[in-house]
């Protein structure tokens, strides 16, 4: 992930992911790449081949929204992809270039004491504070009783890939990491040079061959809500619904609360554990500014 020519890159890939006949072309005939040829995009988008070329190889990083939108159409981008394209070649702010780079470091990212008391009371609500790196800086008890995983200093997206007990816990694995390499993509966007992102990128790229193939796709996803469909241990299967929030004021932070239908299996169920955690597990834990885990009562 070097992210010199984040344009090109994407274009390529979204390119080798559409058949000929996807967009009324004929398919015969030997092929050297999968998917679409540069002419073939550019005489669909209403551009000459040159110009494409440049596009792809990041020598012409100034085209207008029109052209962008036009091969939007031609590779089949849904809204938010189209709107990913066009964000990879708006120039950023000078502000905004200095406030990436003066993140808060790794441990020092502050969860607001009102939502740390706001989760400390749900007792029939896992919920958990993530960053835009997914790295868990907060969980209530019934969070942490679904997964360990939702404990301060893991990174989620780490754990769903590489930990075997999350692959054994959700049935949905396969969904589930594909949305989460998406929409890590989505909040990446032309930032390549954030050095957080590049480390967990290239450390799953290593140890994952699955991220790395679904890296690879350059699909893109926002956050969004979802239904987690989870085999627990204690309890067996859960279908919970998650919805997640921004909260403002925050660098990126998300706090992510999950609910059971009212009245379902599910919801008896989560009843149920919420019960196995009660006996002295009714705590937020957190990080504090140092980054060390502590706890609240």
């Amino acid at each position: 992930m070097d992210g010199t020519n984040a344009l090109g890159e994407f274009l390529r890939a979204r390119r080798a992911l559409v058949r000929p006949h996807d967009v009324g072309l004929p398919g015969g005939g030997l092929r050297r790449v999968p998917g679409l040829r540069r002419e073939e995009v550019a005489m669909l988008s209403g551009i000459s081949s040159d110009y494409y070329l440049r596009l792809e190889q990041g020598r012409d990083r100034n085209p207008s929204v029109q052209v962008l939108e036009a091969i939007a159409r031609v590779l089949r981008l849904d809204a938010d992809a189209t709107a990913y394209l066009v964000g990879l070649v708006q120039e950023r702010p000078a502000d905004a270039r200095r406030l990436a780079r003066a993140r808060p470091a790794r441990g020092q990212e502050q969860v607001p004491v009102g939502i740390l008391q706001l989760i400390d009371g749900w007792t029939r609500n896992p919920a958990y504070v993530q960053n835009r790196y997914t790295d868990c800086l907060a969980a209530n008890a019934l969070a942490r009783a679904l997964t360990p995983n939702y404990a301060p200093g893991v990174n989620l997206l780490r754990a769903v890939f590489l930990d075997p007990a999350e692959r054994e816990l959700r049935r949905d694995w396969e969904d589930l990491t594909e949305e989460g390499v998406a929409t890590l993509r989505a909040h990446a966007g032309a930032d390549a040079d954030d050095p957080r992102l590049r480390d967990l990128v290239g450390e799953l790229s290593v140890r994952s061959e699955r991220f790395r193939l679904l890296w690879a796709r350059h699909d893109v996803r926002p956050r969004r809500g979802r239904v987690s469909h989870l085999t627990h241990p204690q309890v067996g299967d859960l279908d919970l619904h998650s919805n997640k929030l921004s909260m403002d004021g925050t660098d990126g932070l998300t706090l992510v609360v999950f609910h059971a239908e009212p009245g379902s299996r599910s919801a008896e169920l989560l009843d149920i554990l919420g019960s196995l955690t009660a006996t002295g597990a009714d705590r937020v834990t957190l990080t504090g500014t140092d980054g060390t885990g502590s706890e609240r009562a």
